[in-house]
């Protein structure tokens, strides 16, 4: 410390660092200073993705009149850049450039992915609400589509390369933790970023609407070059043009080998599928089937919250003993199991408590999943395959997350036309809709079945290891 240090910054610094958030995450070679500003690329991320999936979402359908479905399609497109992400994280692995730089072209042209999708978003939406014919409409679909794609492909591409650049600059003693304060900075931006868009866009209008979009193009800009300024080593060595780089498909067999990662894809995107499938259908379920208010419903997200970071809590006791990550996951499949099946029986015996309970349980279940999975996918990716390894393990995430969700949404709405109209049997349609929620976590039930089935080979395989060395876990680890 030097005399001009900042009163606060002295108060911190003689804390001892077990008591400061995200403490643990620092070593000598990545500082918190320099870290926390790396991190500023994933509140850019969160604040994109609050904006496509919650803020427009609302705005497109009630302020602005356009259909639900259309409001589905371009919700979902960014999507579909999801599945590249393996592909962008081993281009970042392999990059050739004069300029020594793997990451940071990645993270830049994501940027301007982004920068562009937000800049025309707001006028490419206001032509599609128009009514002025079947031109404009088409037109305005058009332009709404490329502006969705553009922010999809663009905060795809600068998640995996940041996260890339994170697990090059922190020890491998320290990647895990590392990465999942990212993930925390993600939520925080989501947060953050949900209260802000709200508070503008209170009182709508095209203008306010084009002021809002293209600010949160221009602060994006902003946070991922001060995320992006001085962070990456030049490296002309490791980006030579002259070297020679393996092909996908051999670096995918290279680091698949053994068959470890394969089967943790598998998991991670079984398992991601089974927690998140009932994410829009949890508060329905409680005031359609149980008859809560929206005032209870609304605490619902408290209540999956709470229960998420006892997850972190006992996963926070349970790896500092130096417990296998593959159990960690398994331990919250298990509970996941009970969760599930408190919401299923709450309907039967009209049990707003059960319910309760079986929210707390299923945040507790995910919260030990994440976290085991992340810890796993990290001890098993090195400098060479770092972009691959996290690029694979995000897409399967986001993917899975897309589709379960997708498909828990239409599986209800199907099941319960059919219930209604009387076609599974008079049985059921006394039952009321409550049948339509049910098949659907009767489905995440069976997933998390299917899960500790893939997952048990990946716990023996590291049972006969070397025992696994005691290190800390604190908030640090908490994943998005």
């Amino acid at each position: 410390m030097t005399p001009s240090t900042p009163p606060l910054i002295k108060a911190l610094m003689e804390v001892a660092p077990r008591y400061l958030p995200f403490a643990d995450a620092a070593t000598d070679q990545l500082p918190l200073g320099r870290l926390l500003r790396l991190s500023l690329f994933q509140v850019s991320v969160g604040m994109a993705t609050v904006l496509l999936v919650g803020t427009l979402n609302r705005v497109m359908i009630v302020e602005m009149g356009v259909p639900a479905w259309l409001v589905a399609v371009m919700v979902s497109l960014p999507l579909v850049f999801a599945p590249f992400r393996v592909l962008i994280g081993f281009r970042s692995d392999t990059h050739k450039s004069v300029l020594g730089w793997r990451r940071v072209p990645y993270i830049w042209f994501g940027t301007l992915l982004q920068f562009a999708g937000l800049a025309v978003m707001p006028f490419a939406l206001i032509v599609l609400a128009k009514d002025a014919g079947e031109t404009t409409l088409l037109v305005g679909q058009a332009g709404a589509a490329v502006a969705f794609l553009l922010v999809g492909a663009g905060l795809h591409t600068t998640q995996t390369a940041g996260l890339a650049l994170a697990n090059d600059l922190a020890p491998e003693e320290a990647r895990p933790r590392v990465v999942a304060l990212l993930y925390v900075m993600l939520l925080l931006g989501m947060a953050g970023s949900a209260l802000v868009f709200g508070a503008l866009l209170e009182d709508f209008g095209n203008k306010r609407l084009i002021q809002v979009i293209q600010g949160a193009a221009a602060v994006t800009m902003i946070l991922n070059v001060v995320a992006l300024w001085k962070q990456e080593p030049r490296n002309k060595a490791l980006t030579d043009p002259g070297r020679a780089t393996p092909r996908f498909r051999e670096a995918w067999a290279t680091f698949t080998e053994g068959g470890h990662y394969g089967r943790l894809l598998v998991v991670v995107g079984l398992g991601t599928a089974a927690f998140t499938m009932q994410d829009i259908l949890l508060e329905p379920y409680g005031g359609e089937v149980l008859g809560l208010s929206v005032a209870e419903t609304t605490r619902l997200t408290t209540l999956l919250a709470g229960g998420t970071l006892v997850g972190f809590a006992l996963a926070a006791r349970w790896l500092s003993r130096g417990y296998n990550p593959y159990r960690l996951a398994a331990v919250g499949v298990l509970i996941g199991l009970v969760a599930f099946s408190c919401v299923i029986f709450s309907a039967p015996l009209m049990s707003p408590l059960l319910f309760r309970i079986g929210a707390v349980l299923i945040g507790t279940g995910a919260g030990l999943f994440v976290v085991g999975t992340l810890t796993a996918a990290m001890e098993l990716a090195d400098s060479d395959h770092g972009g691959l390894a996290l690029g694979a393990w995000g897409g399967v995430q986001a993917t899975a997350t897309g589709v379960a969700v997708a498909l828990g949404g239409a599986i209800r709405d199907g099941v319960s036309a059919l219930v209604e109209r009387g076609v599974l049997g008079e049985a059921l349609q006394q039952q009321g809709p409550s049948v339509g929620y049910g098949v659907v976590y009767h489905i995440e039930v069976g997933l998390l079945f299917v899960t500790l089935i893939a997952v048990g080979p990946l716990v023996r395989s590291t049972r006969d290891r070397h025992t696994r060395a005691k290190k800390r876990f604190g908030m640090a680890e908490f994943p998005g």
